[in-house]
């Protein structure tokens, strides 16, 4: 994973990992990496790793049991909103540049629904 520098890295890593329980590729009660582990697929700092567990349990996206390891939440609406979260961030961002750019609502639109049926054909 290439991180951005201008974002901290465990903000990133937090993100790639909701990233994968949105598109299930982590089940809902999927065993996690430890933290050891977490630390070497993503070569961050093993403290960087435990500090991203404990913020995705602040979040309620993880638990841990105890002597067991962190597992992702059962909660599919939690997952849910996490997706939408995800959705309405890219939105924001991608309607704020294309207004940036003197688009209106329709050509916009209109754009969208072009760039989406050439990528469904590819």
């Amino acid at each position: 994973m290439e991180f951005d520098n201008n974002i901290p890295i465990y903000l990133q890593v937090i993100h790639d990992i909701k990233k994968d329980m949105v598109n299930g590729v982590l089940a809902l009660g999927e065993k996690l990496p430890s933290g050891r582990e977490l630390a070497f697929k993503y070569k961050i700092n093993p403290n960087t790793a435990n500090r991203i567990y404990k913020e995705m349990e602040a979040e309620e996206i993880c638990f841990t049991k105890r002597g067991l390891g962190t597992y992702v939440t059962e909660d599919m609406e939690k997952v849910n909103k996490i997706r939408q979260e995800m959705a309405d961030s890219l939105l924001d961002n991608f309607i704020e540049g294309m207004k940036q750019l003197g688009f209106t609502k329709e050509e916009l639109i209109r754009l969208l629904e072009q760039k989406y049926d050439e990528s469904v054909r590819q």
